[in-house]
């Protein structure tokens, strides 16, 4: 495959042969080398022979091998002509990040850390099958699934300024719960308002830098040492049955689309069709699921402060974003306004200033994006710009990006000796399982201020704050 260098953060993989569309890909020269040692670019070349896919398949910087795309992976589909790939959007559905703002500290917070973090570990429930503390019926789980928080504020739970800033208003129209398997629903009703494992986590964070006072400010965010929150996790169990069963059903249905792919990990519907138009209509009810349990934990987390700090401590949402999941937008393609399917695998949504779908609040500047680090590195707060509405159908990185998989992580790092090392960085650890710690030790991903350089520095997202934890939660 020829590779064609563009720019110090953009290479292009030209269109030859079978493909429909280039592949651009965002990274540094050092970056490259490393996604040449598994099948990511070839996952990302593999993304273009899909029907419908419209002017380029985007690799991010903090792309690595997935299943079917790359994790980082965007692509947009013709909504006429195209299709749609559950391996394109991932398992854990809206897997994705809300980050609050609090009026301490770090001092007042650092002299209270045990606490709160005791208070945190015992109000939101983390780890592998964890329980929630709420009871659904049957029901008012498909009313989760219908309304998204809508639901869950309604119950109580927030209020309304809580949902103009999530992506979507937290509540995705399109979603159907009767398109959700039973065995889905089975898992999820026990499960609202739990953190989970792997790579999820809940940190209390200090903001170390900020870059634009001006745009910072207007996101809640007015001093170096202020402390926030942000709540790393997605759909649980329910997101991971809904898609296992759309791949499988998309595969015993259509076995001829099967046996024409270049990797049967890429099975699509074409959209327009019954199987199509039923897993959007699940995907959707899976992503309001995944918004409803940020919202519960979020719930939790402003119980567990106000018992350690007071009853006038107020956390505001700055903003919620979507990972892993599928958009009917409308971009710009070839100067002509088209509507497409967006997927974003690993990828975080980057509107920039004056598109409708930002809220009002912070539509003159763009939308907010946050990108998480790994376990005891740093997370960044950006915004949305114009480029990234022209490049990259408005999106930009998601994380740091693993590099060593779990497995491989068990057998070079040891969870005491992770747990120590963040302790003389005075980062506090509370984690429900010490084989949780070891996966996600921080040299297990990419470097992340490397990751939001790229972003930054080819235009798909700009820096407004650099944050570093003080106190982690992990499953």
């Amino acid at each position: 495959m020829k590779r064609k260098r563009v720019s110090n953060y953009l290479y292009v993989i030209e269109k030859e042969g079978e493909m429909k569309v280039p592949v651009w890909i965002y990274v540094t020269d050092q970056m490259l080398k490393k996604l040449e040692e598994d099948r990511c670019i070839e996952q990302g070349v593999n993304m273009t022979f899909l029907p419908g896919i419209l002017e380029k398949a985007i690799m991010l910087p903090d792309s690595h091998q997935g299943y079917g795309f790359p994790i980082g992976g965007v692509g947009a589909f013709d909504a006429d002509n195209g299709c749609i790939s559950p391996g394109g959007i991932g398992y854990d559905i809206n897997c994705g990040v809300r980050l609050l703002s609090t009026p301490l500290t770090t001092k007042e917070v650092r002299e209270r850390i045990d606490r709160i973090l005791e208070a945190l570990f015992r109000n939101v429930p983390v780890g592998v099958g964890s329980a929630s503390k709420f009871r659904l019926s049957s029901q008012e789980l498909d009313e989760v699934l219908n309304q998204g928080i809508e639901w869950i504020i309604g119950r109580g739970f927030g209020s309304k300024e809580d949902a103009l800033c999530c992506e979507e208003n937290g509540s995705m129209k399109t979603a159907n719960a009767t398109k959700v398997s039973p065995r889905a629903k089975e898992r999820g009703k026990p499960q609202l308002g739990t953190l989970g494992a792997g790579n999820h986590f809940l940190e209390i964070q200090r903001v170390e830098e900020i870059f634009d006072k001006e745009v910072a400010s207007l996101f809640g965010i007015g001093s170096v040492d202020q402390v926030v929150v942000m709540i790393h996790c997605g759909s649980r169990g329910l997101g991971h049955e809904v898609c296992s069963n759309y791949i499988k059903r998309m595969e015993e249905e259509q076995p001829q689309i099967l046996r024409s792919l270049p990797d049967r990990e890429l099975i699509y519907a074409p959209l327009g069709s019954r199987l199509a138009q039923d897993y959007f209509e699940a995907m959707s009810a899976a992503a309001n699921y995944g918004w409803a349990n940020r919202q519960i934990i979020t719930h939790q987390v402003r119980i567990a402060f106000k018992e350690v700090f007071g009853q006038g401590i107020e956390l505001k949402l700055i903003y919620d974003i979507a990972h892993n999941i599928a958009k009917k937008e409308t971009h710009k393609i070839e100067g002509v306004d088209r509507k497409v399917y967006v997927h974003r695998k690993g990828a975080t949504r980057a509107f920039g200033p004056g598109y409708e779908e930002v809220p009002e609040v912070y539509r003159k500047v763009g939308q907010p994006v946050i990108i998480p680090g790994s376990m005891g590195t740093a997370s960044y707060l950006l915004v949305g710009t114009e480029k990234a509405m022209s490049e990259t159908f408005g999106s930009t990185a998601h994380g740091a990006g693993r590099m060593l998989s779990r497995h491989a992580a068990l057998k070079r790092f040891r969870s005491n000796q992770v747990k120590n090392d963040l302790l003389s960085k005075d980062i506090h650890l509370k984690a429900g399982s010490m084989k949780g710690i070891a996966e996600e030790a921080p040299d297990v991903y990419k470097n992340i201020d490397e990751v939001v350089e790229v972003s930054h520095q080819a235009g798909i997202g700009r820096l407004v704050a650099r944050m570093v934890p003080i106190g982690v939660i992990k499953g």
